[in-house]
């Protein structure tokens, strides 16, 4: 309880010391554009993702599994997402998000479909509430959705970070917003997640995980932002943690030319795998178990304006990542490169072309631990 004591109400002092800041005239409303909007305001969007993969190594389906036997499928058609959003402003201040992929009934639907489901209540650009199930901000990556990423996919340390409960779709509360430090714009974020994953009836334990977000601008013509990311929490019992940074930069060339840099290294307590590990040998400390990642994805822009062709975009991500690397280290290496063609601007419709190559330290017969080649086509359309 002295950890929950000392540690955990810090979030809690920086929300509440931000609601007492935030306590002002709000300046983004008038009182004519109050008496003029209408509500409720509804607005509904979507996203289209499918993919066919090829593996190009031998005894590896597309999934990255080895097979000895020689089984296993090496090309596959799939639906990655349909995504269906409905957003619905209630009040000037207070809006509602569902959000849901409905390409997961093609899994076991019960922990899956429904993926955000949130209220969010808005003081001002200095402070907003959200409440339910959400992203919170914890890292570079959560800061923009699947249908704009500048690769394939997530990153790998995104994804292992979302079993560990700090990223992807968690059930909590949180406060954001937007201040400046002297001339310096900074955003934070603040976050009290269950850590457990979404669509969960009930936390699986009495601990909780409190993590923070803090963005800097370091500078406006290159739109360099300088991102921290730290978090403590509590599961069975065990203290973790979680430390991230992350950089990142758009170079305009031109009109038309434009370089898009995302750099992103995180190390956090790899609690589930201590979890898993037989309780009568496993050390006392969680914190034996480490996991360490870091990615950089580059990305050049070319903007053709075209009647049927908007933009052509070239980028080429290095990934590294070791889920133990303190008792039993095996570090991944993954190389992303894609090419992509945009047919409608902001992504509105797109192909991607590109190849992953996975590298393993030491290769392991009949697990995913085994150096593998998958060439990838994906099509995209957001309405």
């Amino acid at each position: 309880m002295a950890f929950l004591t000392k540690k955990a109400i810090l979030p809690f002092f920086i929300i509440f010391s931000c609601l007492i800041a935030a306590q002002k005239p709000d300046s983004l409303y008038n009182k004519q554009e109050q008496e003029d909007i209408k509500y409720p305001q509804l607005q509904i969007k979507g996203l289209f993702q499918a993919r066919y993969l090829v593996g190009m190594s031998k005894d590896v389906d597309v999934n990255g599994l080895h097979h000895s036997d020689h089984t296993g499928t090496d090309n596959n058609f799939m639906i990655k997402y349909m995504r269906v959003q409905m957003r619905a402003q209630i009040s000037k201040r207070t809006e509602v998000v569902v959000l849901a992929n409905l390409a997961d009934f093609k899994n076991d639907p019960k922990s899956r479909v429904l993926e955000n489901a949130y209220l969010k209540y808005t003081f001002n650009s200095k402070l907003a509430f959200t409440v339910g199930q959400f992203r919170p901000w914890f890292g570079l990556e959560e800061t923009y959705p699947i249908d704009i990423i500048k690769s394939l996919d997530w990153s790998n340390q995104y994804t292992e970070f979302g079993k560990l409960g700090w990223t992807s779709f968690q059930i909590g509360l949180s406060a954001t917003g937007q201040l400046n430090l002297g001339e310096i714009p900074f955003q934070y974020g603040v976050s009290v997640v269950n850590g457990n994953g979404k669509n969960q009836v009930n936390d699986n334990d009495n601990g909780k995980q409190y993590s923070t977000r803090l963005v800097f601008g370091l500078s406006e013509k290159y739109n360099l932002n300088f991102g921290l990311n730290g978090g403590i929490g509590e599961v069975f019992g065990k203290k973790i943690y979680a430390v991230g940074l992350d950089l990142s930069s758009v170079i305009k060339f031109d009109a038309k030319w434009s370089l898009d840099m995302q750099l992103e290294a995180k190390q956090a307590t790899n609690h589930p795998l201590y979890f898993a590990a037989d309780p009568e040998i496993r050390p006392q400390n969680p914190d034996e178990y480490l996991i360490r990642g870091a990615y950089f994805l580059p990305n050049v822009r070319y903007e053709i304006n075209h009647r049927n062709l908007s933009a052509f975009e070239l980028s080429c991500r290095y990934e590294y990542l070791d889920t133990n690397f303190r008792l039993n280290s095996n570090p991944r290496q993954t190389i992303t490169p894609m090419f992509g063609l945009e047919f409608l601007k902001n992504y509105g419709a797109r192909i991607q072309l590109g190849m992953q190559f996975d590298r393993y330290k030491y290769q392991m017969e009949n697990t995913t631990q085994y150096n593998s080649n998958l060439f990838i086509i994906q099509v995209q359309s957001r309405f």
